[in-house]
Formats: C-alpha cells, sequence, structure tokens
C-alpha cells in the first residue's frame, strides 16, 4: 500500500519459549528503505475467484533462483492485505508483506472466498473451505515461484485454516507458523462470548463487521496494546468491502473445535501468544504444543501484545522471531 510500490496483474491460473537473536532485523529497520516490486494474481477454485497479492524486493526474473516464500493466512473479520500490508502515513511500518519482502524473502497473501476482492458467493466460509483455498492459492504460487514448499503463516481462524491445510498437504509445508492460535478453546473469554451467539452463526452465514466490531479487535483484550488510529485506519481500508463477512469460522471456532490435530501436524512450528490475548488460554496451546510430533517446534508468548501481533505497538517482537524461526540453520544429523 505505500507509495515506492510497483504493481503487476498476472493472467488468471488455475489452480522454545523466548526470544531469538535476528542480526538482520536487529540491526536494521527492513521496510521503507528500498522500492518493493508488487504483483496482484487469481487463482480458481472451481467457479470462484480467489485474490492473491505479492511482494518481493525485486521483480522476478527467468532462471534466477527461487527466494524462500512466506504465505499468509488471514483471521475471520479482515481480509489480506489490511491485515499483513497496512501501512499507516505518519505511524510507521505495519506491512508484514514489505518487512519480510525486505528481508529476502518472496510474500504472498490471498483473500479467502467472501473476503475482500475474492468472490461473493452464497458459503458461509468456514475453516474447510478455507483449506480448499489454500490448496488452490498455494499451487498458483509453486506455478508462479517453481518453488513446492511455502513457510506459512496464519493468524486466529487464519492458524485454524493454516493448520488444518498442514495435515492435509504436509508436502507443501516447509515452516508454520501460529499466531492467535486456539486448540480446544477451553476456558477462553472470548469464545465463552461469541458461544453466546451459537444459534445465529448455526442460522446465518453473514454476520455484522462494523467499525466499532473492528476497533473492538484491539481492545477487547487489553486496550492500549493497539494504537487507536490504527483500529480506525484499517476500518477505513476493510469496510471497502461493506460491514458483512461471513460466520463459518465463528461456528468451526464456537462448536467444532478442535480443528487442527497436532499429532498430524509433521512441519517445525512456531506458536506465538500474545500476552493479554484472550481466544486460547496457555494451558490450551501448551496441550496442543505438547502433541507436536517434530522437535523442531517453539512456543513464545510476546509481552505487551493481544489477539493481533502483527499490528500491535509491540509487532517488531513478532517480526523478530518469526525471521529467527524461519532462517534457522538446518539441523545436524544425530547418530
Amino acid at each position: 500500500m505505500g507509495s515506492k510500490e510497483r504493481r503487476v496483474t498476472r493472467r488468471s491460473v488455475v489452480a522454545g519459549a523466548g526470544l531469538l537473536a535476528t542480526g538482520a532485523l536487529a540491526q536494521r529497520e527492513p521496510a521503507n528503505t528500498a522500492p518493493i516490486w508488487s504483483g496482484e494474481y487469481t487463482a480458481r477454485k472451481g467457479s470462484v475467484s480467489l485474490a492473491l497479492f505479492r511482494k518481493r524486493r525485486s521483480a522476478p526474473k527467468a532462471g534466477e533462483a527461487a527466494l524462500p516464500v512466506l504465505f499468509l493466512v488471514h483471521g475471520s473479520s479482515i481480509s489480506s492485505r489490511p491485515s499483513f500490508d497496512l501501512t499507516v502515513p505518519g505511524r510507521g511500518e505495519y506491512s508484514v508483506m514489505n518487512t519480510f519482502a525486505a528481508l529476502g524473502f518472496d510474500v504472498w497473501t490471498m483473500d479467502h472466498e467472501n473476503y475482500g476482492r475474492s468472490s461473493q458467493t452464497a458459503g458461509n466460509s468456514d475453516i474447510a473451505s478455507g483449506v480448499e483455498d489454500l490448496k488452490a492459492g498455494i499451487e498458483l504460487v509453486a506455478q508462479e515461484t517453481g518453488r513446492p514448499t511455502v513457510h506459512l503463516c496464519g493468524e486466529s481462524s487464519g492458524a485454524l485454516r493454516a493448520g488444518a491445510y498442514a495435515m492435509a498437504r504436509p508436502d507443501r509445508i516447509d515452516r508454520l507458523v501460529f499466531t492467535a492460535f486456539t486448540y480446544k478453546g477451553e476456558n477462553s473469554p472470548t469464545l465463552t462470548e461469541r458461544a453466546k451467539q451459537l444459534d445465529y452463526y448455526r442460522t446465518h452465514n453473514r454476520r455484522l463487521r462494523d467499525r466499532a466490531m473492528i476497533r473492538g479487535i484491539f481492545t477487547r483484550d487489553k486496550a492500549g496494546t493497539t494504537d487507536p488510529a490504527i483500529a480506525d485506519y484499517l476500518a477505513d481500508q476493510e469496510l471497502k468491502f461493506g460491514d458483512q463477512v461471513p460466520t463459518g469460522t465463528y461456528l468451526d471456532m464456537t462448536a467444532n473445535l478442535p480443528l487442527v490435530d497436532p499429532s498430524k501436524v509433521l512441519a517445525p512450528v512456531l506458536l506465538v501468544r500474545g500476552e493479554y490475548d484472550g481466544i486460547a488460554t496457555v494451558d490450551d496451546l501448551s496441550a496442543f504444543y505438547k502433541l507436536l510430533p517434530n522437535g523442531d517446534r517453539q512456543f513464545v508468548i510476546l509481552p505487551g501484545t493481544a489477539h493481533s501481533v502483527v499490528l500491535s505497538l509491540n509487532r517488531k517482537l513478532f517480526w523478530h522471531i518469526m525471521h529467527a524461526f524461519l532462517t534457522m540453520p538446518a539441523l545436524e544429523k544425530i547418530s
């Protein structure tokens, strides 16, 4: 969304707890130091059109080595680019896409069915639908980049989509990052409150997502963890797509958990929880973490953050730990 971007539209294609040292990120702020190339793409899921967006340091060139791919998966209430590519005038860098493109990643995101620039249908866009979206979107990414696997990062219900996709297509995953994830949802203040509307979610495929609701994402757990101006600017960008969003992920998170079986998530996992996040307790996430089969795993609690670590005042902590996790040295084999 910054003024330095170049854009290109492509044809449709079917488709351990703790902060680790990251020298490149600690020594400089990568965003806005150079123009970032961007491209818009379309994947097909049957008759559904899925809008994808891509950022990297420079335009892709034939014959060059593929960059590591980072694919970002949005949550229940906000589409992809306001979630991951937000740059607010006078407020500093908030774009995860800019940040990781500058760090050398080929960064992608996608609007799920019934969100943002993707097709509007009669469905409720539940987690299972989101997995099918990811199948189509990541197939396109593999075709465009020549890289068969991606690092996958999802926030909130996006983390559930990412986890369910990882179970279905483990061959497509390098590393997984889950933020604001929930496992069984036991003793979750947010889900307990949300469950009061369960009958509505079962009988309606759309719910109200107005400015007040968007602001509430950043104040319901711990006011002050996100700049209020960011919430309003985000609402300005998101409400361009209307004040209604699907109910499917809310229904799944209040009635159908668990949706991700940790024993079937084979990739390395970084599990990130904001200190004040009300969507899942430490015990809930610890239970998930303990059952992950891959020894290459970390569970990090970020201080001074709530549900959305991506848009928090302390978002640089998230950049730091994700960059460290995605650039871990290769593991030496133990005899």
